[in-house]
């Protein structure tokens, strides 16, 4: 199955079930040479983990990431490195009921029909626990990413009806992480919480939106159609467990621009060369970067995992169930747990691109001390 991939040089091949015996990944084609441990990692996995607040599931994982592979004296060595975390709080038994009995919006009976069998406990590998995988492989593009000066940051805009004002990328970066919402403003934060905790109290579940933003992208990312850089974002974001729509730039209020309201202008930048003067088209035209600022959002639907009763039927029995209920840890909403796995994607996903592009050498990143920063090699600035 090549759904259990993603990139094309910088490659993430994932494996596990959300009540088995772990989760991992396998990271191909990161280049030699960067400095990286198992708490660089770690990081961003204590962001996603469960159990963080009242608005997560309490569910006791740790996930501590064990690096198998691929280091060596603590950098990269060019092959593949390999990462395992442990499921150390797996209860598949209140799953048992579900067996034969779809869950209502989940993936229980399309994985049946199409397989003849499927792992049921939790959701096996449909289950969002998966993208911790994305999040260990994510951390690590982050720091590709990092040394060629190119940041990115995620927040929760929206839950409801409660929509947060535009913020900057230094609010995001120093007051996304201030509350359990993930919201960088405040004030809306608190408002946002209130509103989760009513839908949890009721035994309901609601939805909201993350923003993300890349800052320091360069030109020249991305082709003409299938391989643009808006393609392969749409595919990485889609991708993301409950994400029912991709936004970049304008995204959807698009449709409400003239062709005037919405053309950026261009005018020339400080380095000489042609500069947008505005930029609602998100950073990507015709498919590759501009160089501006990559913006957009993802939308995530409400948990399908809910204690209300619903209605499924038993293909086995061949019973209506009028009363079933989702029994066990949940997340009453998605988004804020969701900020590092929107993160981590974008960040899969402008690394391949890097890598494709020759703007990071495939081979070696050249950070390691004494030996080894000596060789030539042409995009070593030592050599210019």
């Amino acid at each position: 199955m090549n759904g259990n991939r993603f990139g094309r040089l910088f490659q993430v091949t994932t494996f596990g079930e959300s009540h088995g015996e772990a989760m991992g990944c396998t990271v191909s084609g990161c280049p030699a040479g960067l400095e990286l441990s198992a708490e660089d990692i770690q990081k961003d996995l204590d962001r996603r983990k469960p159990g963080q607040s009242m608005i997560t599931t309490s569910r006791g994982e740790p996930d501590a990431v064990s690096i198998k592979s691929g280091i060596q004296d603590g950098y990269t060595t060019g092959t593949p490195i390999g990462m395992v975390i442990q499921n150390k709080d797996a209860r598949s038994g209140k799953y048992e009921p579900f067996i034969t009995a779809p869950r209502p919006s989940h993936g229980d009976f399309t994985y049946s029909a199409k397989f003849g069998t499927r792992n049921w406990g939790g959701g096996g590998r449909s289950s969002a626990r998966e993208t911790v995988n994305w999040v260990a492989a994510g951390a690590i593009a982050k720091k590709l990413l990092e040394r060629e000066g190119i940041e990115l940051k995620a927040h929760v805009n929206q839950i409801g009806d409660i929509e947060a004002p535009e913020v900057s990328f230094e609010q995001i970066t120093d007051h996304s992480e201030e509350n359990d919402v993930r919201c960088a403003h405040p004030e809306t934060a608190e408002r946002m919480q209130e509103l989760i905790a009513e839908y949890q109290e009721a035994g309901d579940s609601i939805g909201g939106s993350i923003y993300f933003e890349a800052q320091g992208v360069p030109r020249g990312l991305g082709a003409p159609r299938f391989d643009s850089l808006s393609a392969r974002l749409g595919q990485a974001m889609m991708a993301v467990p409950a994400a029912t729509a991709f936004e970049f730039g304008l995204g959807r209020e698009a449709r409400e621009y003239t062709g005037t309201e919405r053309n950026d202008d261009w005018e020339f930048g400080p380095d000489g060369d042609p500069k947008p003067v505005e930029n609602d088209h998100g950073g990507i035209q015709g498919g590759i970067s501009s160089g501006e600022p990559i913006y957009g959002e993802v939308t995530l639907h409400a948990p399908t995992s809910i204690p209300a009763e619903q209605q499924t039927v038993d293909w086995e029995t061949g019973e209506v169930v009028d009363d079933a209920q989702v029994i066990g840890r949940h997340d009453p909403v998605l988004p804020p747990r969701g900020v590092p796995v929107v993160e981590a994607m974008l960040a899969l996903t402008l690394v391949d691109f890097m890598l494709l592009s020759g703007r990071i050498n495939p081979d070696r990143v050249d950070d390691r001390p004494g030996e080894y920063d000596t060789d030539y090699h042409p995009s070593n600035p030592r050599n210019e």
